[in-house]
């Protein structure tokens, strides 16, 4: 068999079952585990899936570029979006991540709610100057051009300074195997320390993050509260996330 048709069916075989293992791989194409590994290697490289210990998860679709995302599966960002903007009460302290769909959230937001929000998003900031009510409370640090949004000690010395009710984040990968996951290291630590300072976190998961996984993990499952998504989602998974406490809810359509 040739390389490049083994790759196929490893592929195949990854978004079919949601996993692949180094060494089923490699007694079913009766060839060695460093031959595989070398091919996960390079599918990795490729970005077409994210090399795990033992094997392989699916390729989270939302690390490319901001720009990039903005467009990823749009409308069901929009629909976690607004379902999300839902939770939100008059008079809380909302934590809302740097990200595209977070981006949609605030959008959302009625004119006339009174909170305040604290975000590390210039983006989330610059589009809440319109909403008189709204508080905004933007954390300083090194900005982290790909996102959008700061990093750094002093992003994370500002956070530890902050008591929220809700914290909204956004995460590129959620897979019952490595829980909550993001495509920057430092990004990865702001999203943990946000977590920390609010009484509830609540992960917005727009289709393309789902059975998926990035490099960088947040936290386990367990770090969110609530998960927003957008449709019936894998039984594994929803199974995973019930047994980790976190409640999920559907953006149905209407």
């Amino acid at each position: 068999m040739l390389t490049s048709q083994r790759k196929s069916l490893i592929l195949e075989q990854l978004a079919r079952e949601g996993q692949v293992l180094s060494k089923t791989l490699s007694q079913q194409f009766n060839v060695s585990e460093d031959t595989v590994r070398r091919d996960l290697r390079e599918l990795a490289a490729a970005g077409e899936l994210q090399r795990v210990h033992g094997g392989a998860l699916p390729a989270s679709d939302a690390i490319v570029n901001f720009a990039g995302r903005q467009l990823l599966n749009l409308d069901s960002k929009k629909r976690v979006a607004k379902k999300g903007a839902e939770l939100i009460s008059a008079g809380q302290v909302v934590i809302i991540d740097g990200g595209t769909t977070t981006a949609e959230l605030v959008t959302f937001l009625p004119a006339d709610l009174n909170i305040t929000v604290v975000t590390h998003s210039p983006g989330i900031a610059l589009a809440l100057v319109e909403h008189p009510l709204i508080e905004v409370i933007l954390i300083g640090g090194k900005l982290f051009k790909h996102s959008v949004v700061t990093t750094g000690t002093t992003a994370i010395e500002g956070i530890a300074a902050i008591q929220a009710d809700l914290f909204f984040m956004g995460v590129t990968g959620i897979h019952a195997q490595t829980g909550l996951t993001t495509g920057d290291y430092e990004e990865a630590s702001v999203k943990r320390a946000f977590s920390r300072r609010a009484a509830e976190t609540i992960v917005l998961a727009s289709a393309e993050k789902m059975n998926a996984a990035s490099p960088f993990v947040i936290g386990e499952l367990s770090l969110a509260n609530t998960m927003v998504i957008d449709e019936e989602i894998e039984q594994n998974l929803l199974h995973s996330l019930e047994a980790a406490g976190v409640m999920v809810v559907t953006a149905r359509q209407e």
